[in-house]
């Protein structure tokens, strides 16, 4: 057997073993996440120190970002479900679209937040609405839960000005307004048959649990909450880092890098700084219609953080585990397959992506990766087209999410779920997601 060959078992032995471990003999995700990560590193041939380092580094690579995001977006959320600005936005949405479409609202809203945005935060800022509205209308969390996430999804992965599909931009030598134009034709339909289609399908076959700490955090029984907020300065302010964030991308193709306007911004549009300003103007715009004094508003933000303890434990877990698959060679043995496929440029992009994808757990990775290693590939294919190839290897690092993911178990903390629970839905909307954008974008490459 191949050292390469012999990575792969143990990639593949590893994830079983997760699974099983979690969802069998019922451990608990953080402590199964450790324990697999270590034995993994350790079975592929890394030192025990080494093992234990590249852990350490990725789970505080991964809550260096994402706790910061997820106290801040939760004490945002709370803000807006204790002031009813979160019953007042989805109220009118409900009356605006009607119950049995407010899923398809949904996933609308998600994919014109989610542009600007990553995915975390778009998730933490929207996640209040979805509580919501399934208390209101008592349709099932999954049901409006999917068209979020798929619809965050699609644009993190496939829309510059998100990082990933920038540096893809860069690589190929993609135009970014024809990439964002493809990037719209593909990522709508492939939204929609991943979040509302698939949703309202697979809802159903999901049954919850009556009691979520989360939601129990971030909704209010619309009987406790005697005046709400306006619905302008409600949506403006969840809205806020998302204006930020705009502004920061725009500003660069308004003024030069020596303007001090430009340095501004590009701070304020940072995400934490985005979403710290959002929650600091939360406290007059939302607290005033309630008139919360300083200690209320205090209480609500010590009380919304303790569901997030554990929720961020298992994301750095398995953000450590993630590095553990990296830095032992998986991925680059999973490239070295792809690449000896000689594929189209195109299904090469979208496979290597996906390989690395379900080797690493991280979209981001699998989309540098594999826009590093087929660039060059592509520059010697005539006739390729570079802005499909953004897509192509967008849509291939997003497919198959499952416990190597960070996102897997925010989506499974969150919406408390169990592990195959996530599997059936989570991780089928991102396959989803990863082979209808495929689809779609081989579609369009037959007319552009």
């Amino acid at each position: 057997m191949t050292p390469d060959s012999r990575l792969l078992l143990f990639a593949l032995g590893a994830v079983i073993a997760l699974i099983v471990l979690i969802a069998h003999f019922k451990w608990h995700p953080f402590i199964a996440l450790i324990v697999v990560s270590l034995v993994m590193g350790v079975s592929a041939g890394m030192p025990p120190g080494d093992a234990v380092k590249s852990f350490q580094d990725g789970v505080g690579g991964t809550l260096g970002f994402i706790a910061v995001v997820v106290g801040l977006g939760t004490m945002l959320g709370k803000m807006m479900a204790e002031s009813g600005a979160a019953t007042r936005i989805a109220t009118t949405l409900i009356d605006l679209f009607g119950v049995p479409r407010v899923h398809w609202a949904i996933m609308f809203v998600a994919f014109i937040v989610g542009i600007p945005v990553f995915f975390q935060v778009g998730f933490v800022l929207l996640i209040p609405l979805v509580f919501t509205i399934a208390r209101r209308t008592g349709i099932s969390l999954i049901k409006i839960g999917i068209p979020l996430v798929a619809g965050l999804s699609v644009v993190h992965g496939m829309l510059p000005p998100h990082p990933a599909a920038m540096l893809a931009v860069g690589l190929y030598k993609a135009d970014v307004g024809r990439t964002i134009l493809y990037g719209l034709l593909v990522g709508i339909p492939t939204a929609a048959l991943a979040g509302p289609i698939f949703g309202a399908w697979i809802s159903p076959r999901i049954v919850l649990p009556a009691e979520n700490p989360v939601a129990a955090q971030l909704d209010r029984a619309s009987g406790e909450i005697q005046e709400m907020p306006g619905f302008g300065i409600s949506v403006f302010t969840v809205l806020i880092p998302v204006i930020l964030m705009l502004l920061a991308s725009a500003v660069d193709l308004a003024l030069d890098s020596e303007n001090s306007a430009r340095s501004t911004l590009h701070f304020i549009g940072q995400p934490i700084v985005a979403l710290l300003l959002a929650l600091l103007f939360s406290f007059w715009s939302l607290g005033r219609a309630r008139h919360f004094t300083r200690a209320e508003v205090m209480k609500f933000c010590n009380d919304c953080l303790a569901p997030t303890a554990t929720i961020l434990l298992v994301i750095g877990a398995g953000g450590g585990f993630n590095q553990v698959l990296v830095q032992s060679g998986v991925g680059r043995a999973i490239a070295d397959v792809a690449i000896g496929s000689h594929a189209s440029p195109l299904l090469l992009a979208w496979i290597v992506a996906a390989l690395i994808r379900v080797a690493t757990g991280s979209a981001t990775v699998a989309m540098t990766t594999a826009a590093g290693i087929v660039a060059p590939i592509a520059m010697a294919t005539p006739g390729t087209n570079a802005e499909l190839l953004v897509l192509a290897t967008g849509a291939g690092a997003l497919v198959l999410s499952h416990v190597n993911d960070a996102g897997f178990w925010l989506i499974k903390e969150f919406f408390n779920m169990t592990v195959p629970q996530t599997l059936k839905t989570w991780t089928v909307a991102e396959t989803i997601i990863g082979v209808a954008g495929l689809g779609f974008t081989l579609l369009l490459s037959l007319a552009v």
